[in-house]
């Protein structure tokens, strides 16, 4: 009856901490067995490092097994009692409880999605891609390539966020956490809406925590804002937004508008000012008058009329440029410019090759309202005339002085023979 009650006792404690039992599809991983089974394996493994006492590994259980369940066949999903063989868990770098790797032979990558049957059954099918394409001699492509969030560490950190002139959105993140998991649709779609004009990054920080440590990060997710231009610790805010992507935008291109500053106003006198409309998502152009039909006080009112736009709207990181009449008439007739006198107005995509052009009137209050417009994706567009941007003439600057006009030379009728008109 003693042994009997014993082993009852042991299997008790046995089972208390056995968190993966026989009949589950995930395999137990030992010392003795891991390299004969993983390393030396033709499969892919998703392996588990946990800990019995561990309550998120406790948590994982469901979602664990039905991902083995799902990848029978397909991939192996294996589970090392890390609390017990800590040499094993040392070896491949578990510091925390769970952590979980995708093997394929000696080569072993964290894994760093959701901890949800869906997005480990996703993991194990996108390595194994990648592995027959390596069989292949190619390279895999992958969905998750074209997230424009960009997947942030505590190596890569300091080159890419603080040593960068521009704006970045950080979130920090736990693969575990049910609001990050609803954020993470929100933050792809404001990633893509934001391209060009703010950067948004996601850190993982319970892998990570060497970031997350020095910004304080105590809750999930957290979203910090490190403004544009130098980096410093006062230039680090808490984002205080909404949880929709419209809300992330909205908030975003606020904090944009308070730091970006004006844009220059810019003469096309070669092909290098035309920069300004190729590296922006959409370019102003101005076609001004002739100096001889505009002097300078008449030039230079256009010009404040831009600069007070360009101001306006610097928050969208467009390119503003403008050229004088007949000076660029390769890029006049590529925009449909000059057709209805001058001044005139065309705002270009030079990626996509399409323009709208100002049919309203050339004031601040016309220009304003063709740009709203605009902004909000309403206006005509049309394809830049030859399918490609023109090219751009070498020209003199603008000095800001009037114009002259040209000498006329004296002429001598002393040695021309008049004919006299018959009558």
């Amino acid at each position: 009856m003693m042994c009997s009650r014993l082993l009852g006792v042991i299997l008790l404690i046995t089972g208390s901490y056995a968190l993966y039992d026989s009949s589950s599809d995930v395999v137990e991983l030992t010392p003795g067995n891991f390299e004969r089974l993983v390393i030396n394996s033709d499969e892919v493994w998703i392996v588990e490092f946990f800990a019995p006492w561990c309550g998120h590994c406790k948590n994982l259980v469901p979602e664990y097994k039905k991902a083995a369940r799902a990848l029978k066949g397909i991939a192996k999903v294996g589970a090392v009692d890390a609390d017990q063989y800590k040499d094993l868990g040392q070896k491949y770098g578990v510091t925390g409880f769970p952590t979980i790797k995708i093997f394929t032979g000696s080569k072993h990558t964290p894994y760093q999605g959701q901890r949800t049957a869906e997005a480990f059954v996703d993991a194990a099918l996108k390595s194994a891609k990648e592995k027959a394409y390596d069989n292949l001699g190619k390279k895999a492509s992958s969905s998750s390539d074209k997230s424009d969030v960009i997947t942030l560490t505590d190596s890569n950190f300091k080159e890419l966020v603080l040593d960068s002139d521009e704006m970045w959105l950080v979130e920090f993140y736990a693969p575990w956490c049910g609001h990050c998991k609803n954020l993470e649709p929100h933050w792809a779609k404001a990633a893509t809406e934001l391209k060009g004009k703010v950067k948004l990054g996601a850190l993982d920080a319970t892998v990570h925590t060497v970031m997350a440590s020095r910004y304080q990060v105590q809750g999930y997710p957290t979203i910090k804002l490190f403004t544009s231009g130098k980096k410093t610790s006062d230039s680090v805010e808490d984002y205080n937004g909404g949880r929709t992507s419209s809300d992330i935008v909205t908030w975003a291109m606020e904090k944009l508008a308070e730091n970006v500053p004006a844009p220059e106003i810019i003469q096309v006198v070669n092909s290098d000012t035309m920069k300004a409309c190729s590296e922006k998502p959409l370019c102003v152009v101005a076609v001004l008058p002739h100096i001889l039909d505009c002097d300078a006080a008449c030039r230079n009112g256009y010009l404040t009329v831009l600069a007070r736009l360009g101001d306006k709207y610097k928050a969208k990181m467009w390119g503003w440029v403008w050229a004088e009449a007949g000076a660029q008439t390769a890029l006049e007739e590529a925009l449909e410019l000059g057709g209805f006198g001058y001044p005139a107005m065309a705002v270009v995509n030079a990626k996509k090759l399409k323009f709208s052009t100002l049919r309203g009137s050339f004031s601040e209050l016309g220009i304003n309202e063709f740009l709203r417009d605009l902004s909000f994706g309403r206006g005509q567009t049309a394809p830049v005339k030859g399918a490609e941007m023109p090219n751009i003439l070498t020209t003199d600057p603008w000095d800001g002085k009037d114009g002259e006009l040209p000498q006329e030379e004296d002429i001598d009728l002393s040695d021309v023979d008049l004919e006299k008109d018959e009558l």
